[in-house]
């Protein structure tokens, strides 16, 4: 209350002051559409700022007052968003600029550098009325040029403050190319491995993809938004987008306002707690609403419940998707439904741009509406500096781009994201004096080891398996390709069989190609083209030991290449330093501890499946697939390690608690082999009995944390009975019921219970 005073009084006495000392006039602006924009104040004593400008006032004063003085044209334009720099060079950079309308709101920037942006912002700051800066955006989902590894990789890590040095490095890159906003995290939640998109999550469970999500928020935005190196986030996408039916993209989702609240808008509401500045809205139809018309989820929920003060943009021509998803007749009609759920910014197709004027005059749209998602526009720009420093100052790329110290991090990074899923006869890790035959599509390749949304990385950044290998074997690595990834062409299996006769070892390289997943990248099944299959069965008879290192953007089908295989390496899509991360955790320079943070099917007809399923009506042999076993491959959390560690009794403090009550669980661990190597240890709850019934486990902690041989450590779970144990209605209402509860942990089950 006392801060508002204060603003509302410094502002009044600003205004006040600057009618009494310079006089005040007014004038007539058109906007661009043949009609007039509304008179407007001005204040022609240069040395004493306009209170928007003036940086000492508080943001919410600076933004009422910028606010009061834009006309309707000028707050409708910073509801729009356009794009700027794709296939743009310098010697276009005028006329690129005149193109765009100077009081756009924000572009989605697509440039290598900060040039064509800083021409775009002197136009917007310096030749329109009110000098309102435009903020750029761009897709910067696991990196800018020093490319990390996938999101679904990241995951894989258990590792979130590693996640969180990967996300500085990529804000830095971002910031110097003049990017104030990036498009990320993706928080869905999603358990179709047929659904491209599952590349850019962090997997299929709500908990740990709440802690990695608000992990990236805090280390893109930093402590200060206008700190040098900090962009604003926006989590994606709003909100279940991962529930697309078969995994196709862009379709209707069915989703219970149940499931809604205890699966899918957990890892947003996080991200909103950890200061997220935006949230992008989601393209699927949500149980007949589609997301991007959604005053449920955008206002109700985000706004209202959360009290978010930051703005919802829409995902790329969302809002004119309105039309094909069968909720608006035209583009009028859908700018309408758009704003007046809660859609502040529109992506790309225009259309409040051509329509809120009109929308506003007929009373359909109200004008506390259009100023709600203005203000909430302006305060971001504040908030990131860039009404006192518009402009990106423009360095060599050798001082900020694939620095040392950001390689590093992105190869710790996908060394930690590696998940070994087969190891029989330890076979794994080779000795750096044994004749390898490097074979495969991936061997050699580059660019797909940079995965989908690879930011502006490039192909000639990242060093292959081959070279990779090449730097630590102690005998030179033998190579043949065996074929391309997907076709008929079986011409290469005999270089391959010969190469492979002469080795002590083949480590065979399959995979995905990087536009495999992503984006509408969605496929009929997860198993790997039948050629690499073939190869792999082709190069079995030469009774050589087989590594089979995979690279892909979601889980596979390995039903006929795990088998066939004597030890099996998840890579994933690893990023620019996959290379020397692969060659260390396959001759043991790192011990393999990644876990996965989604299942992997033994056929795509068992999709979908995930771990924290619900109890079915009836249990032993009823209910299962006749032809294939019905539990997964490899389960959520698994990975083997090249030592081994035993867990001791878990212990709780308390058997028995009351609901204000807080218990601790422990369990100790031991590094029982020798080699160091890094454990993670994951808690999961159950509570068997529920009025309204829960998943067979939760998952509720997990800590990751270095053991050196012989050495033993004891993690704890400290228990608050409404965060770890309570449950949530259809209403978002937390709630707990008294009864037994298990505390899980690898195959223990300890049960502890709530009292009244």
């Amino acid at each position: 209350m006392k801060r508002n005073f204060i603003a509302c009084f410094l502002l009044l006495t600003s205004l006040a002051a600057g009618a009494k000392q310079q006089g005040e006039t007014s004038m007539t602006l058109p906007d661009g559409n043949g009609s007039s924009r509304e008179p407007v104040e001005l204040n022609r004593n240069k040395r004493q700022p306009l209170p928007y400008k003036d940086a000492t006032l508080p943001v919410e004063t600076r933004v009422e007052d910028l606010l009061s003085r834009m006309t309707l044209y000028e707050k409708i334009a910073q509801l729009n968003q356009y794009t700027l720099g794709n296939n743009d060079n310098v010697n276009n950079i005028d006329e690129v600029v005149d193109k765009i309308p100077s009081e756009t709101g924000s572009l989605i920037y697509f440039g290598d550098n900060a040039s064509l942006r800083n021409a775009m912002q002197k136009k917007a700051v310096e030749e329109t009325r009110l000098g309102i800066p435009i903020l750029f955006g761009f897709d910067v989902i696991h990196g800018f040029r020093t490319v990390y590894p996938i999101p679904l990789a990241i995951g894989a890590s258990w590792n979130p403050g590693l996640a969180g040095e990967a996300c500085r490095v990529a804000a830095m890159e971002a910031w110097h190319a003049g990017i104030d906003w990036t498009f990320s995290p993706m928080v869905d939640i999603a358990r179709d491995a047929r659904w491209g998109r599952i590349a850019e999550g962090y997997g299929e469970d709500p908990y740990l993809t709440s802690v990695f999500g608000a992990a990236s928020v805090k280390a893109y935005q930093g402590d200060d938004l206008s700190e040098p190196g900090n962009i604003a986030a926006c989590l994606k996408h709003y909100v279940g987008y991962g529930a697309s039916e078969a995994g196709r993209d862009y379709v209707p989702t069915e989703i219970s306002r149940q499931t809604l609240w205890d699966t899918y808008l957990p890892p947003f509401e996080a991200g909103i707690k950890a200061g997220a500045a935006t949230v992008m809205s989601s393209f699927n139809n949500i149980s007949g609403i589609p997301g991007s018309a959604n005053h449920y989820t955008m206002t109700e929920v985000l706004k209202e419940k959360w009290n978010h003060d930051g703005f919802v943009v829409a995902d790329w021509n969302a809002v004119v998707q309105l039309i094909s998803q069968g909720m608006a007749k035209d583009g009028k009609e859908a700018a309408m439904y758009a704003i007046n759920a809660g859609l502040d910014m529109d992506m790309v197709d225009n259309l409040y741009m051509q329509h809120l004027e009109a929308l506003l005059n007929e009373g359909k749209v109200s004008m506390e509406r259009v100023d709600d998602a203005v203000r909430r526009i302006l305060k971001l720009k504040f908030e990131l500096g860039l009404f006192e420093n518009p402009y990106t100052e423009e360095k060599p790329e050798s001082e900020w781009v694939l620095l040392p110290e950001s390689l590093e991090t992105a190869r710790n990074l996908a060394e930690e994201s590696m998940v070994l899923l087969k190891n029989d006869g330890d076979v794994l890790p080779l000795e750096k004096d044994c004749k390898v035959a490097l074979i495969g599509p991936m061997a050699r390749n580059q660019k797909d080891l940079l995965g989908s949304w690879f930011g502006r990385g490039r192909a000639e950044d990242v060093t292959s398996i081959y070279d990779g290998l090449n730097e630590v074997m102690e005998t030179s690595v033998a190579y043949a390709p065996g074929c391309d990834f997907d076709g008929s062409d079986t011409s290469g299996f005999a270089e391959a069989v010969r190469v492979a006769s002469e080795s002590d070892v083949v480590v065979l390289c399959l995979g995905e190609k990087r536009n495999w997943s992503g984006e509408n990248a969605s496929r009929s099944t997860i198993a790997l083209p039948g050629i690499q299959e073939d190869l792999l069965m082709t190069l079995k008879e030469t009774g050589k030991p087989i590594v089979v290192v995979l690279s892909n953007g979601r889980s596979l089908d390995l039903t006929r290449i795990s088998p066939a295989a004597d030890a099996v390496l998840e890579t994933w899509q690893p990023g620019v330093m996959g290379g020397p991360a692969v060659a260390s955790v396959l001759t043991g320079g790192t011990n393999p501890s990644g876990r996965l943070t989604v299942t992997f099917p033994y056929t795509t007809g068992q999709i979908p499946v995930y771990y924290n399923h619900r109890e079915s009506g009836r249990r032993g042999s009823q209910g299962l697939y006749q032809d294939i076993p019905s539990t997964p491959m490899y389960e959520f959390g698994y990975g083997l390690s090249y030592t081994d560690y035993e867990y001791g009794q878990v212990t709780v403090s308390a058997d028995s608690f009351t609901v204000n009550d807080r218990i601790t669980a422990s369990v100790t661990v031991r590094n029982a082999g020798d080699m160091d190597g890094k454990e993670t240890v994951q808690w999961y709850i159950c509570d068997p009995y529920s009025s309204l019934t829960r998943p067979v486990k939760e998952l509720k902690h997990f800590e990751k944390r270095l053991l050196k041989a012989g050495e033993e450590y004891t993690f704890t779970f400290e228990i608050d009975p409404m965060r770890d144990l309570s449950f949530v209605n259809g209403e978002g209402e937390r709630f707990i019921e008294p009864g037994d509860f298990y505390i899980m942990v690898k195959d223990q089950k300890v049960r502890i219970t709530l009292t009244e």
